[in-house]
């Protein structure tokens, strides 16, 4: 059995490009990790795992983003971790990798949702966060080309039901 620091994992795309990556890379996806644990170490060697949910330019950015975590801890402790929840900052990097158009960087968090990788699902979505941050509902419209379909009754009503919600 080859050393997993060392073994390579094929992962395709759904347009069908294949890119070879470090099997711990990989592994940062808890779905490829659980494939691979139950496809086993020869199918492994063999063939490609498809990843028929990300297209090729969102695959290379998860990738990208796996690599430059290789080494990160993945332990459960993180999940228990309450203010690396309760908080929205973003480490530098992140911060740098995150700074793409709209449409990549929800494609972004849907990959990182649908390959099960926590903690870039984790980054996608305080980055989000802090798009919202501050901003009145128009801006927010404004930010992510959302139309107002509601009347303005329908808007009232619903400012009296979360009123307990504003700041205050």
């Amino acid at each position: 059995m080859a050393d997993k620091s060392t073994q390579k994992v094929k992962l395709t795309s759904n347009e069908g490009t294949t890119i070879e990556v470090d099997r711990v890379v990989a592994e940062r996806s808890m779905l490829i990790k659980n494939l691979i644990d139950d496809l086993g170490e020869e199918t492994l060697a063999t063939e490609s795992i498809p990843i028929p949910n990300v297209n090729d330019p969102v695959l290379r950015k998860v990738i990208e983003w796996c690599e430059h975590h290789r080494n990160d801890a993945t332990t459960s402790a993180d999940d228990d971790n309450d203010t690396r929840k309760k908080t929205t900052d973003i480490d530098e990097w992140d911060q740098k990798f995150m700074q793409v158009d709209q449409e990549m960087l929800f494609e972004i968090i849907l990959a990182a949702n649908y390959l099960d990788i926590k903690a870039l699902l984790d980054v996608g979505c305080k980055t989000v966060a802090n798009m919202i941050k501050g901003k009145s509902p128009e801006e927010i419209r404004k930010t992510f080309n959302i139309t107002n379909d509601f009347t303005p009754e329908e808007e009232e009503q619903i400012r009296r039901e979360n009123e307990w919600a504003e700041d205050r």
